[in-house]
């Protein structure tokens, strides 16, 4: 079993009147790496630094911006 991520995530910050967005907040931007199976991994960092949305968006609560998420040879992006 193998676990492979590449992942972005952005939110809207500004909009045109029509609430088109013109302006980003890179919340998670160009995240990699792979688990092997039987390994666990630990994500750190600051506060507010993108771990939160990072996992979210790996269960798919929120929508990934680019990237994939590959499990066992599958792309479980979509």
């Amino acid at each position: 079993m193998l676990f492979l991520l590449f992942l972005k995530k952005y939110f809207p910050i500004e909009t045109t009147l029509l609430g088109k967005p013109i302006r980003y907040l890179k919340a998670v931007d160009d995240v990699s790496f792979k688990v092997k199976a039987g390994t666990t991994i630990g994500v750190v960092g600051e506060s507010g630094c993108g771990k939160t949305t990072l996992g979210r968006t790996i269960l798919k609560l929120h929508e990934s911006n680019g990237g994939n998420i590959i499990f066992n040879g599958e792309d479980i992006t979509s």
